[in-house]
C-alpha cells in the first residue's frame, strides 16, 4: 500500500482533532483503496495520536488483511456507505459540538438558509437513531445515503462522505458551521430561510455551474 494514502489518512485524523470535531477516541475515518479494500481507523486510539501502524485495512466483507489493531467499531456503517455510493471514497465520521447538538435535538439542517449549503449539499437531513457499532447504524442512511453526501445520526453526531478524503474532511467542516451559524442565529430571533424561487435558481446553478 502507498505511503501516501497512510499520511493523508493520518493528516485528516489530526485535522478533525485540532478542529475540536472529535474528542477522546470519538470518531473514524477511512478511504477506499484503489484495490478495493478500505484504510480505516483503528478503534480506541485518539485522532490527535494516531499512527501508521495503527490504521487497518480490511475488505468489503469487513475482513482485516493487514494491520495489528482492530478496526473501527462503527466500520459497518463506512461499509453500508460504500457498498452503496460507488462514486464514494471516502468516509467521516465526527461527533461536531453544534451538528450533534442538532442531531440530539432531532433536527435536520433543512432551513434553506445559506446559499453555499444549498448548493453543496441541498440539504443536511437526520437519519433515526440506530444503536452505535451494530449494523443498524449504516441502514439508517438508507433512505439517503443515495442523494445526499452529509447526514445528521440522531443523538450521536454526523457522517460526511465523497470522492477522496479531502472531499469528505471539509464536508464535515461545513455541516458543522452551518450548524454552528444556525444556533448563533437563535439569538437572534432565528434564522430566515430564502425565499423558494432562490431555492431553486440555487439548485439549477448547483448542476449547470457547479456540477453537483
Amino acid at each position: 500500500m502507498s505511503d501516501t494514502n497512510r499520511d493523508l489518512l493520518i493528516e485528516i485524523c489530526r485535522r478533525v482533532d485540532a478542529r475540536g470535531l472529535v474528542v477522546a477516541t470519538d470518531g473514524n475515518l477511512s478511504m477506499r483503496l484503489p484495490d478495493g479494500t478500505v484504510l480505516t481507523t483503528p478503534s480506541g486510539v485518539n485522532k490527535g495520536r494516531v499512527t501508521a501502524d495503527d490504521l487497518v485495512t480490511v475488505t468489503m466483507e469487513g475482513r482485516t488483511v493487514a494491520g495489528r489493531r482492530a478496526p473501527s467499531t462503527e466500520l459497518l456503517m463506512h461499509l453500508f456507505i460504500y457498498r452503496h455510493r460507488p462514486d464514494v471514497n471516502a468516509v467521516v465520521h465526527c461527533h461536531p459540538v453544534h451538528a450533534t447538538a442538532f442531531a440530539a435535538a432531532h433536527r435536520p439542517l433543512t432551513p434553506n438558509v445559506f446559499p453555499e449549503v444549498v448548493v453543496q449539499f441541498g440539504d443536511i437531513p437526520l437519519a433515526e437513531y440506530a444503536a452505535p457499532s451494530t449494523p443498524a447504524l449504516g441502514e439508517s442512511l438508507a433512505p439517503f445515503v443515495r442523494d445526499h453526501n452529509a447526514v445528521l445520526l440522531a443523538n450521536h453526531g454526523a457522517v460526511t462522505y465523497g470522492t477522496d478524503l479531502w472531499d469528505a474532511y471539509y464536508r464535515m467542516e461545513k455541516v458543522e458551521q452551518t450548524a454552528h451559524m444556525l444556533y448563533a442565529a437563535e439569538a437572534l430571533g432565528g434564522a430566515k430561510p430564502l425565499p423558494a424561487e432562490q431555492v431553486e435558481r440555487l439548485r439549477e446553478l448547483a448542476t449547470t455551474v457547479y456540477g453537483r
